[in-house]
């Protein structure tokens, strides 16, 4: 056995060395390989095959990959966004204007009044008395003018009294008017039509032109017509109009339309905005006031891109904008334009500050910058 293993040992050696030492002549004895003077011999180039074909372009520039989209600039309605609330048209505190305790059965607030509508009636106490006082000193008066006069006339009576009883028939007249009045007042009215916003004053409440704060007999809003109140920043002011439409959208998805009745002329100190009221007809009275409200303002029409939001990047400068195809001499080059943001939809955003036709990177932008050379593939518009 140890003889066998000896002899194993010896052609495994020499198999190594024959392969590692005289590789050549190996390879050449079993017709596999050249001998190493065949080695200086030039190949026949006449039949070589051609070098295979590389990802370089022929002008030799690296380009990048990239998907655009072809869009054409379009006119749309330009628009003002706003946040507001719902106002009550008109609203007022009805008080009395002379003193007197409320003998009047009280409204309920939410009731609906209408102009002229008796809302709190007060004990007239001694003013009808005093009605008929004023009343009686003005028949006195009159016959006093007329006995002045007609002395005065027939050359028994001097002018000066006459004058004095003419100016007491004037003081007379005042006084009756003054009392009529009192005693109307007595009587407190609506002054327009709206709604009771609390109830009137209580039974027995006394009420009087001096009275303490909020010892009024009714509080009333007018809430048809309502209107909306926003405030729009100093950049977009320019853009609303007197008289412009618009178009609110409450927070329970109920949308009404109204103009422009009121644009403020001095900002607000602290925010640097400026008030904007909208006038809503709202004869149902289902609009109630303090409601928030998004609010679109009808502007002056502008051009602008309808593109994907994934579109817009940012340059080394921070400016919002996308990147675009423009070809030159080279070819396709990447170039950033900065835009305006319009709109904003659900179908993607409205951008302004493009050339009417453009090519804008959808895919690829954020890794391209001016300059770059591009291989351009193009995305056909939706629909």
């Amino acid at each position: 056995m140890k003889l066998f293993s000896i002899l194993t040992a010896l052609v495994v050696v020499g198999a190594l060395y024959a392969l590692v030492f005289e590789r050549d002549r190996v390879l050449t004895f079993a017709g596999v390989g050249s001998a190493p003077e065949m080695e200086d011999v030039a190949p026949d180039t006449s039949t070589a095959a051609p070098p295979p074909e590389t990802d370089a372009p022929a002008d030799g520039l690296r380009r990048v990959s990239v998907v655009a989209l072809p869009s054409s600039a379009q006119t749309i309605d330009s628009a003002v966004i706003l946040r507001g609330r719902t106002e009550a048209s008109r609203q007022v505190a009805v008080s009395a204007e002379v003193s007197g305790k409320v003998i009047s059965t009280p409204l309920r607030r939410g009731a609906q009044v209408t102009e002229g509508m008796a809302l709190c009636e007060l004990d007239r106490g001694t003013m009808e008395i005093s009605l008929v006082e004023a009343r009686a000193r003005l028949v006195e008066a009159e016959i006093n003018a007329r006995a002045a006069s007609e002395l005065a006339d027939g050359g028994f009576g001097s002018v000066t009294r006459r004058v004095a009883a003419e100016a007491a028939l004037e003081a007379a007249r005042a006084g009756v008017e003054r009392a009529e009045e009192s005693l109307a007042d007595t009587m407190i009215s609506a002054p327009f039509n709206g709604v009771l916003e609390e109830d009137t004053a209580e039974l027995g409440a006394y009420l009087g032109p001096n009275s303490a704060s909020g010892s009024h007999c009714a509080t009333i809003l007018q809430l048809d017509p309502i209107k909306i109140v926003g405030f729009v920043p100093e950049l977009q002011v320019s853009k609303i109009t007197t008289g412009a439409l618009a178009r609110a959208e409450l927070s329970d998805g109920r949308e009404f339309t109204g103009t422009v009745t009121f644009l403020s002329r001095s900002a607000e100190e602290t925010t640097r905005t400026f008030r904007v009221e909208i006038e809503i007809a709202n004869p149902d009275l289902s609009i109630r006031a303090g409601q928030t409200a998004g609010v679109g303002v009808a502007a002056e029409g502008a051009v602008a891109h309808l593109l994907p939001a994934s579109a817009l990047t940012l340059d080394d400068e921070g400016r919002l904008g996308v990147r675009h195809v423009v070809e030159t001499d080279q070819g396709a080059e990447a170039a950033f334009a900065e835009v305006s943001v319009v709109r904003d939809t659900i179908d993607g955003v409205w951008l302004s500050g493009l050339p009417s036709e453009v090519k804008v990177i959808v895919v690829g932008q954020d890794f391209v910058t001016a300059g770059t050379p591009l291989e351009v593939t193009l995305r056909e518009p939706e629909a």
